[in-house]
């Protein structure tokens, strides 16, 4: 599942950082979450970076966008170039 910011976003800037795939930028009145970059941190840590920072707790699981744990693992892999 990819994961997106609600509109109760602070612009606070500091999630953007921790995404370790960019998918995180600012949009037009807050910050936005590319689902086709975000794994939810899968591959990269135990738990999404952006919520273990955001102050609001404005980021939720995207509903329209239900992955696996296997395909966040496959989409970190593509992103990153490793094959395993």
């Amino acid at each position: 599942m990819a994961l997106r910011i609600t509109d109760e976003c602070i612009n606070c800037d500091v999630c953007e950082p921790q995404c370790p795939n960019d998918a995180i930028s600012m949009g037009d009145e807050f910050y936005v979450i590319d689902p086709m970059a975000c794994t939810e941190c899968v591959g990269h840590h135990d738990e999404p970076q952006c919520k273990v920072v955001c102050p609001v707790e404005c980021i939720e699981i995207h509903p329209q966008w239900k992955e696996s744990q296997d395909t966040l693992m496959a989409k970190y892999r593509q992103l990153t170039g490793l094959t395993v």
